[in-house]
Formats: C-alpha cells, sequence, structure tokens
C-alpha cells in the first residue's frame, strides 16, 4: 500500500462563482450559451467555472455557478450563486446585492458602509469577466443574488461584523485551499478592525459564541467590542496590536484561559493541553494540600475539576489564573497591550478576575459588581 498521501481537492471562492456566472449571463445575453466559463482572478490566473444554468433577459441575461469548495468544509459549499446582468448604453459596471447577499452596515470593512458585501477581489474578478464579453461602448448593472444566503450568512460571522442580509462574496485569489487554517484565522481578523473602526481602543476577547452570548447578555458588554478568537488567541493579540488596540479584555471558560495562563495561545487540544496541569500547578502555588492536587490531575475536564477546587476551598486559584494569563499576553505582545482576564462557567458565572479586567469591564459598563 502506498503511504503517498493523496492530494486534497481545490475549490472555487464565490468570488469566483459570481464573476463566472455574471460572465455566461452576458454570453447567453449574446446568444452563446456557455457550460464552463474562465475568469481571471486578482493575481492573474487563469480558473474554470462549470455554469449550472444560463439564458437570455430581454435587456441583459442570467446565469449561475453551484459553489464547489472542493475538500475545503465550507458553510457555503453547494449553494447556488445567481448573477443578472442588465445591459447598459453607459460604459461602466455596476455591482448590486440581491437576495441573499449581505449589505455592509459597519465601518472597517474592506468595502464601505451601504455598499454590497462584495468584496475588492471578486469585485475585480467580476469587473473584468463582463467588460471582455461587453460590446464597445456598452456598460452593465451586475446583480449578485445568493438563494437562501440570509438563513446561511446566520451561521457564519456577518451578524458580527455588520454585514446584514445575507452572505459575503469573497476571495482574494478566487481559489479556496482545502483545511486552510491560515484562512480561517485571518477571516477572524475583520471583527478587529470594525470594532476599532467604531471608534474604540478597548476590545473583548472571546474564544467561543457561547463566551461572546455571555459578555453580551448577561454582564452587559457592548455587542460591538465583543469577538470572537476560536483557538487562535495569540494571532487575536498580535492583530490587535496591528489596529492599535489599547486594552483587551479575555472572557472566557476555564479550560481556554488555563491554557493562557500557561502561555498556550493556540487552544486546540490537539495543540497543546496543560489546563489541569496548569490549575494543579496554581493550587500548590497557593497551598492546596497534595489530596487535592492529585483529584484535579485526575481529573478529566475542567469542569470535573470545579467541585474538587470548591471542595478544598481553593476557589482563589481562579483569581491567579486569570491574573496569569494577562501577565502571558501582555509578555507575547511585547508589552503592547493590556490585557484584563475574566475566567466564566459553561453557565455564565464569574469564577475569577483580576484588576485590570474590572478596569476594562468597568471603563465598557459592565454589570459586574464593584468589590
Amino acid at each position: 500500500m502506498s503511504d503517498i498521501p493523496i492530494p486534497m481537492r481545490k475549490g472555487i471562492t464565490t468570488g469566483t462563482c459570481a464573476a463566472a456566472a455574471a460572465k455566461a449571463a452576458v454570453l447567453a445575453w449574446q446568444g452563446q450559451p456557455a457550460t464552463v466559463v474562465e475568469v481571471i482572478s486578482p493575481q492573474g490566473i487563469t480558473l474554470t467555472a462549470p455554469i449550472a444554468a444560463s439564458h437570455a433577459l430581454a435587456n441583459g441575461g442570467v446565469a449561475w455557478v453551484i459553489k464547489d469548495a472542493g475538500d475545503d468544509p465550507d458553510i457555503t459549499n453547494g449553494v447556488k450563486i445567481v448573477a443578472e446582468v442588465s445591459i447598459t448604453d453607459q460604459p461602466g459596471i455596476m455591482i448590486k446585492a440581491g437576495e441573499g447577499v449581505g449589505t455592509v452596515t459597519k465601518p472597517g470593512l474592506a468595502m464601505p458602509v451601504g455598499e454590497p458585501a462584495v468584496n475588492p477581489g471578486p469585485r475585480t474578478m467580476i469587473t473584468k469577466a463582463v467588460n471582455d464579453c461587453l460590446p464597445p461602448g456598452k456598460g452593465a448593472v451586475v446583480t449578485i443574488s445568493v438563494p437562501n444566503g440570509e438563513t446561511i450568512a446566520a451561521r457564519t460571522l456577518n451578524p458580527t461584523l455588520g454585514i446584514v442580509g445575507g452572505l459575503s462574496i469573497i476571495g482574494t485569489t478566487g481559489i479556496v485551499e482545502p483545511m486552510s487554517e491560515e484562512a480561517f484565522k485571518n477571516s477572524l481578523v475583520p471583527q478587529i478592525s470594525v470594532v476599532r473602526a467604531l471608534g474604540y481602543d478597548e476590545i473583548v476577547f472571546a474564544p467561543g459564541k457561547i463566551g461572546q452570548d455571555i459578555a453580551v447578555n448577561r454582564y452587559g458588554l457592548p455587542a460591538e467590542t465583543v469577538v470572537q478568537t476560536s483557538n487562535f488567541i495569540g494571532h487575536m493579540l498580535e492583530n490587535a496590536v496591528k489596529y492599535e488596540m489599547r486594552r483587551v479584555l479575555l472572557f472566557g471558560h476555564l479550560g481556554k484561559i488555563g491554557k493562557v495562563s500557561a502561555g498556550i495561545f493556540h487552544t486546540h487540544n490537539r495543540m497543546a493541553d496543560a489546563r489541569m496541569e496548569t490549575i494543579a500547578a496554581y493550587m500548590a502555588v497557593s497551598g492546596a494540600p497534595q489530596a487535592a492536587i492529585e483529584e484535579v490531575l485526575s481529573a478529566t475536564t475542567t469542569e470535573a475539576a470545579m467541585p474538587i477546587i470548591a471542595r478544598y476551598n481553593m476557589n482563589k486559584v481562579y483569581n491567579l489564573l486569570a491574573e496569569r494569563a494577562s501577565s502571558r499576553a501582555m509578555r507575547y505582545v511585547f508589552g503592547d497591550l493590556t490585557v484584563g482576564t475574566v475566567i466564566v462557567t459553561l453557565k455564565g458565572e464569574i469564577l475569577g478576575l483580576d484588576q485590570t479586567a474590572r478596569e476594562i469591564g468597568g471603563h465598557l459598563g459592565w454589570n459586574v459588581p464593584i468589590e
């Protein structure tokens, strides 16, 4: 049996689909319906896309492409990307958002407020694809639609980013690289630019949706300041510096924050997992008996460790872990940020926090009692 890995299949972005559909719509108007079209990526690479269907309209055409993300687990895989093109006598290409394509409502993104959420790369591809087919002196209005796009977008970061009404048409290269961690990390960063563009220099980092909801709904932190980091806390701290944030409030479950306390900034369990060892170490520093340390080390989850910590009256360890997480985070970015930390349970109860967290949270108007 061969040990040579089978290469993963690449896909095409929503931007490539939209450009291909727009080109096919113009070709249909010209009486040249196509089953496959070529479009040019922003880097000048020729890409091909199959056309699911196309037909002429009275003053233009319509076509659609079924998004193929290759072997990438993309939420938009299999969606229908539709382009309806109306031919005009004025040169130039206007791009509009149809059903299921979002509109930008917050500053700080690639497109200004009020514009369709069709990013610069796809705009370049659509414009070139249409212009290459149009007769001299003609222009076009291109309306991009994604049936059911608004429902799908509810399961993305679009609502957090202020993209309302549907999906974004994205893609800087036109190609989907399968299982690209780098692409996922970079998709999180625009959250920071939106917060900065809204005038804040303080931001709240929550590793997941549960923490984000707790921060906003239970403790009253401004929703526009609370963003998700997933497992990439270090990456997001670096970008907070890049966008000239001044203070960061880490707000998360003991499982994630415990890792940061140990200097782990990519918190996926396959990368590093020292949760129980870290908690046990700080319990030891805080004077816990040997039996308590052994019980914590035997626990399989941090939730299972919490009753042990309570039984031995060692709840003060949470504040120590929060202080340590803040210290390690500030060291990670060489002191370019001030960081405070809050540790919560899955039910939203605060286990521990440091003084800097109180200062940042208080300045942002949270409803945590002052002690």
